[in-house]
């Protein structure tokens, strides 16, 4: 885990104008830290817990995701072991490693709980400022610590925290850490290529209810309320308006967010296997997943 500053160059030298967090995760120099945290900076710099000071260049950055992937000139780096979340159970241990504040003498360390997954989190106000799919944890992260560690009770990473929990009161004690897996298959893309093209099925998305005999309403699944693109891959694969999805490769989808998280996990050009309600049939649809336009 390292320390990342940021800033400018002023005559010929470095101002920091601010600082985050960092994971090494390969040996040959590669460490994933926030989008945000690297964003108008001129001049990025890695600091490992010795001391060792190193001018960073990013890679790529994809701010959907909130992830940025930088490289320094080193090898034979002590990269992190990498966990997972689909064995992680709610009430574990968690460990938030990062840089709070941006204090000297290395990183620091804070426990809690792994509280719950899949949530939502606005950042912002604009309508794709939303992360999705996110880890919350008790685990205290506090500005400076963006772009560090959360780990399981083994130190293997679980994922990069990335937002805090406010509210008109102020913090509120809970933080949000992006998936590791997700982590995995955005940061693998940026290496390849530079940036990052997202799965798109090229739909908008409603919750179906299920109405129960004492008149419970149940999460059913995602209704295909009407097609994003012309051409939309959803369309082209024989999707129609009122669809109910409520299953993809294998796993249930009760409300919307479970399949926007799932795709997101995915590649263009990755067939994705649709589990639809139509009517009263129930089918399976395969969909090669389109690229998302940058203005949707």
């Amino acid at each position: 885990i390292v320390t990342v500053d940021v800033g400018t160059d002023v005559g010929g030298g470095f101002e920091r104008f601010g600082s985050g967090s960092g994971v090494v995760t390969r040996s040959d120099g590669y460490i994933v830290t926030n989008q945000h945290v690297v964003a108008g900076a001129d001049i990025v710099e890695v600091i490992f817990e010795d001391g060792r000071v190193y001018e960073a260049d990013v890679v790529g950055t994809d701010a959907r995701t909130d992830l940025a992937v930088l490289r320094i000139p080193a090898t034979n780096l002590i990269p992190i072991e990498f966990g997972s979340t689909e064995s992680a159970e709610i009430g574990e241990v968690a460990i938030a490693v990062g840089s709070p504040l941006g204090l000297e003498g290395g990183p620091s360390l804070t426990v809690g709980v792994v509280s719950a997954f899949g949530r939502q989190v606005r950042t912002g106000s604009g309508d794709n400022d939303i992360l999705f799919d996110m880890l919350q944890t008790d685990a205290p992260i506090t500005q400076g610590s963006s772009g560090g560690a959360l780990v399981d009770g083994e130190g293997r990473l679980l994922g990069i925290t990335a937002a805090i929990g406010v509210s008109s009161a102020g913090a509120e004690g809970i933080g949000f850490a992006i998936p590791i897996e997700l982590v995995m298959r955005i940061t693998d893309e940026i290496i390849e290529t530079g940036a990052v093209d997202h799965a798109f099925l090229g739909v908008g998305l409603r919750n179906a209810f299920d109405e129960q005999i004492d008149g419970a309403r149940v999460p059913s699944g995602a209704v295909i309320s009407e097609f994003a693109t012309d051409p939309s891959a959803a369309a082209t694969a024989g999707l129609e308006e009122g669809d109910v999805i409520v299953g993809y490769n294998g796993n249930t989808v009760r409300v919307r967010d479970d399949l926007i998280s799932g795709l997101r996990r995915l590649r263009v050009g990755d067939t994705v296997t649709l589990d639809v309600v139509r009517g009263t049939e129930r089918i399976e649809v395969a969909v090669v997943l389109g690229s998302r336009p940058n203005d949707l």
